[in-house]
């Protein structure tokens, strides 16, 4: 049995704790913050509730998995609900589209309900050529140890790389298969689900639509931060002793290997092993000592950001869905603002908007909860680098833009809100160690990014990293796949 420190009760950090308690390890979780969940968590203010993190809730099979695992079944421990419908797209020339949450034929038929035949055909083709790279991608890519380009080994086969079109963006195979332009913007969208620009990030990011309409998209009753509780309850179940409110000043090693932790009021924990669960970026940099060994440097551009408004509404919206999207004319233009030399607030954003029909997530069934996200340049107290986002007066002004926005684009909701909250990509840097408010840590831009991203078993013996700043990346299912790797290999070493 081995003595474990998980640094972070993020998701990554609570399901590899979990994972390793039913191995027989000795697990200890330190945190923070006064609460679990990391970046997964619901707000809740006045009988309103939202999820200010992950708003959707894919690939269940791998919590489906965890929960097994490590005690009662995922649908025992959580009310596991499908969304359906799922997206409602909005355009600027006025066109809408309504699409259904799983099944890839179905949505193909609201495509070509939408715009024509041909965008329902090609939606399919595009979903075959999904479906292939996901047949290939999936167990040497997302569910094995990063190994740089010994990676492409199980794919020796040119037939396989050009599927995969490993030097091929995102936006280069949506313009390669669609005729219509408003869908190769619905494809250009899933760059963002990694922090990414689509004209940058690889064709093999179409996995994640596939993904969506071949496993649904679900929601979590009460909200998806109650996945969070789960984990710690289950975490407690095994005996995981985790604490809340403490930081950790630095990772001791002793010759390249870890002996223990330091916390931020001196004392010491010795462990055999630790589990980072903090951001990439400040376990190498901030909590490992300059003068250690083998200490890697990370690449790579970092993910976009995000500003987020919280509103209670009263009253109900006409053809909401769960999760709702309006595009902007110009969608590049974005994407310049965010990840060009001079990093600036998008004027004219795609606007993102959560809002549940949850009863468990209003005060009453004449009210709704919005959760409106725009993505953002990171950060940047200089001004240099991304956006101060803490300059007087920026988040109050640019919130009541998007709101003017959402009502030229003909959803006015400003007579409607009950109180409004706004967080921006500084709030969250602040709220759970993101430098620059990052949402996933790193960006997909490039053919190299997913081997640029810090592997799970360090250099450094005896530390591992989980989480959506390392391998395999972010979000709920690829954080997940993360706590699986990493429980595997502390298994196999330990």
């Amino acid at each position: 049995m081995s003595r474990v420190i998980v640094i972070g009760a993020g998701v990554g950090g609570l399901a590899t704790a979990a994972r390793l308690s039913v191995k027989g390890h000795q697990v200890t979780v330190v945190e923070a913050s006064d609460r679990v969940g990391g970046k997964l968590h619901t707000h809740r203010r006045n009988g309103y509730a939202f999820d200010t993190g992950p708003s959707l809730f894919t690939l269940p099979a791998v919590y489906r998995d965890l929960f097994l695992k490590t005690g009662k079944s995922l649908e025992d421990s959580l009310d596991l609900q499908p969304v359906e419908p799922a997206f409602r797209y909005h355009f600027a020339d006025g066109s809408n589209v309504l699409v259904p949450g799983v099944d890839p034929a179905k949505c193909a038929q609201a495509f070509a309900q939408a715009f024509g035949d041909s965008a329902g055909k090609e939606w399919l083709e595009f979903m075959q050529r999904a479906a292939d790279m996901w047949r290939l991608t999936r167990e040497p890519f997302l569910q094995s140890p990063l190994r740089g380009f010994k990676s492409l080994l199980p794919l020796a086969n040119p037939k396989d790389i050009a599927t995969i079109a490993p030097f091929t963006t995102l936006r280069s195979l949506a313009q390669k298969t669609f005729s219509d332009p408003r869908m190769v913007t619905i494809v250009d969208r899933y760059a963002t689900y990694t922090g990414s620009d689509p004209r940058k990030a690889p064709a093999v990011l179409a996995t994640v639509p596939y993904i969506e309409q071949l496993f649904g998209v679900w929601h979590i009753g009460g909200g998806l931060g109650s996945l969070a509780d789960a984990l710690q309850r289950r975490c407690e179940e095994r005996k995981v002793d985790i604490r809340l409110s403490t930081s950790v000043s630095e990772i001791v090693t002793e010759a390249n290997h870890v002996t223990g932790i330091r916390l931020a009021t001196g004392e010491f924990l010795n462990a055999d092993i630790i589990v980072s669960n903090s951001d990439a970026q400040l376990t190498y940099k901030k909590l490992l000592a300059e003068s250690t060994a083998k200490k890697p440097k990370i690449s790579g551009d970092p993910s976009l950001a995000g500003f987020v408004i919280l509103l209670g509404l009263n009253g109900i919206t006409p053809n909401i869905a769960h999760h709702n999207v309006w595009f902007p004319r110009n969608y590049d233009a974005e994407f310049d603002s965010i990840f060009g030399r001079n990093p600036k607030p998008v004027a004219d954003p795609a606007i993102y908007v959560c809002a549940p029909n949850d009863p468990l997530m209003r005060p009453n069934p004449n009210s709704e909860s919005w959760f409106i996200l725009v993505n953002a340049p990171r950060h940047d107290s200089s001004g240099k680098n991304g956006v101060d986002w803490d300059a007087p007066g920026l988040k109050e002004s640019y919130g009541q833009q998007i709101i003017d926005l959402l009502a030229e684009r003909g959803t006015d909701i400003r007579s409607r809100i009950s109180f409004m909250e706004i967080q921006t990509p500084a709030d969250l840097e602040r709220a759970v160690n993101a430098p620059g408010g990052s949402i996933y840590g790193s960006s997909s831009n490039g053919a190299n990014a997913a081997f640029n991203r810090p592997a799970n078993q360090s250099p450094i013996q005896g530390l591992f990293l989980v989480g959506g700043s390392s391998h395999p990346g972010g979000g709920l299912p690829l954080v997940g796949m993360g706590a699986e790797i990493v429980a595997e290999l502390i298994g196999r070493d330990a």
